[in-house]
């Protein structure tokens, strides 16, 4: 943190450069032009075109500026005041790349280098060589004096600033609305779900009841004092029921315990709060067996609760099947909010004998990614009336819920996170109106 001296110091540091600068009232007004409107223009694309309209604007000089682009980690144009045939989105020419100085091409254009601030370089969404982040490109201009070429360097550094903070800013509502959505996550795959832990406890603390009244017994039958039931073989059915059932919550609890560490381990990943989004960790697996069987267990009690029945005749997931692209703490809970959702929506389909069930079940769609790139398209159907053809394409939105589930539990995030895990293992979602129901699916590529 700076003291109060080293900021007075740096304040008549910059006083004194201004005096030097000696900038005209037209520089001046430029600048404050630009630092107003600056904070009128919110979106980054506005911002793109006020850079290059100050200049046309004031020097009647036509302006390109070209940007670092995220995904390639390149300078494409992104804002132009001529309408040439120059297409944004695309590199800048041979004759127009980054160098320490101002400097003139064979066109009678000036070009300026825009620098990002060097101490927070490393948090833009590209990487930069020498905190290299943009240029400047203004035209047509033949030999300015160094007092000119001076000002546009002045110009292109608040440019710089003030794309960088911009870029920060977005960054940290980015990194808010991802935790925001994560904490949803949180909710609904582990802290909802969790709550199954009272009725296994509750369980569990019957049968220990229970163990204690035949261990009461048996001691009455050591010594001899007169006690209910027919005997030891009585005893031993009863301790035999019961140690069965502790097993069998041991069982539960276990399972439960294994599914609820895997989607702790994946939603708690130190990079996805570090990346601001979620982050992948791939690893052999297979698909039936380590992913959708756990999932599929861990609802089968409520499915059949709930009248629902399980129907995978058709599957399609052989048990020898491995996946080598998937992170199976986001496909495991893809497939958790599909069961989900079926078991809360799922509904009798009277033309079918009146039965509610649920399928699962794999294809492999040749070329679906390219040629030569195969895709496999994962399914859950649940039986009950379609979506309606003006929200099917609604339903994968964050916090969007359909009219004919406002009436039911649900907060409108299972979906959405279903998008947004699958497009990260570079997959689709969908949805698809059957016969008798509603699938949802998802393709990776194979």
């Amino acid at each position: 943190m700076a003291t109060l001296q080293y900021i007075l110091d740096r304040i008549e540091s910059k006083k004194n450069d201004y005096r030097r600068y000696d900038f005209t009232q037209t520089e001046n007004d430029v600048l404050k032009t630009f630092f107003d409107l600056s904070q009128e223009f919110d979106t980054m694309e506005d911002f793109y075109i006020l850079c290059v309209a100050i200049p046309k604007v004031f020097f009647n000089f036509e302006a390109r500026l070209y940007f670092m682009e995220s995904k390639h980690n390149c300078l494409i144009l992104v804002s132009r005041t001529e309408e040439t045939s120059s297409q944004l989105h695309t590199p800048p020419p041979g004759d127009i790349s980054p160098k320490e100085h101002p400097y003139y091409t064979a066109h009678n254009s000036l070009v300026l280098t825009i620098y990002g601030k060097k101490s927070l370089i490393d948090q833009l969404p590209f990487k930069t060589k020498d905190s290299v982040i943009g240029l400047l490109e203004v035209y047509p201009v033949v030999n300015l004096s160094g007092h000119q070429e001076l000002f546009f360097v002045k110009y292109a550094n608040r440019i710089g600033f003030n794309i960088h903070n911009r870029f920060l800013a977005e960054r940290n509502v980015e990194h808010l609305k991802f935790i925001r959505s994560l904490v949803a996550d949180i909710e609904h795959n582990i802290i909802v779900p969790n709550m199954i832990y009272k009725l296994f406890l509750r369980r569990l603390k019957g049968k220990i009841a229970k163990n204690l009244e035949i261990e009461k017994d048996l001691a009455k039958f050591s010594s001899g004092e007169p006690r209910n039931g027919n005997g030891i073989e009585h005893l031993l059915d009863e301790l035999i029921d019961v140690n069965k059932g502790l097993a069998e919550e041991f069982e539960n609890m276990e399972k439960h315990y294994q599914n609820m560490s895997l989607f702790l381990e994946t939603l708690l990943r130190r990079s996805h709060f570090e990346q601001g989004r979620l982050t992948l960790r791939t690893k052999l697996c297979n698909m039936k067996k380590d992913v959708v069987q756990p999932q599929l267990e861990r609802y089968a009690e409520q499915f059949e609760d709930m009248g629902i029945s399980i129907d995978d005749r058709f599957s399609g997931i052989p048990d020898e099947e491995i996946i080598s692209v998937v992170d199976v703490g986001l496909i495991a809970q893809v497939y958790a909010n599909l069961f989900s959702n079926a078991l809360k929506y799922a509904e009798e389909i009277i033309a079918d004998t009146g039965k509610k069930y649920v399928a699962y079940g794999r294809e492999v769609i040749k070329d679906f990614f390219g040629t030569g790139r195969d895709g496999v398209k994962y399914n859950v159907f649940s039986t009950g009336p379609h979506i309606s053809p003006e929200e099917r394409g609604k339903i994968f939105e964050e916090e969007y819920r359909g009219t004919n589930t406002l009436n039911r539990p649900g907060t409108g995030h299972g979906l959405s996170f279903i998008k947004h895990a699958v497009e990260i293992h570079g997959g689709v979602v969908g949805y698809e109106p059957t016969q008798y129901g509603n699938n949802f699916y998802f393709i990776l590529p194979k």
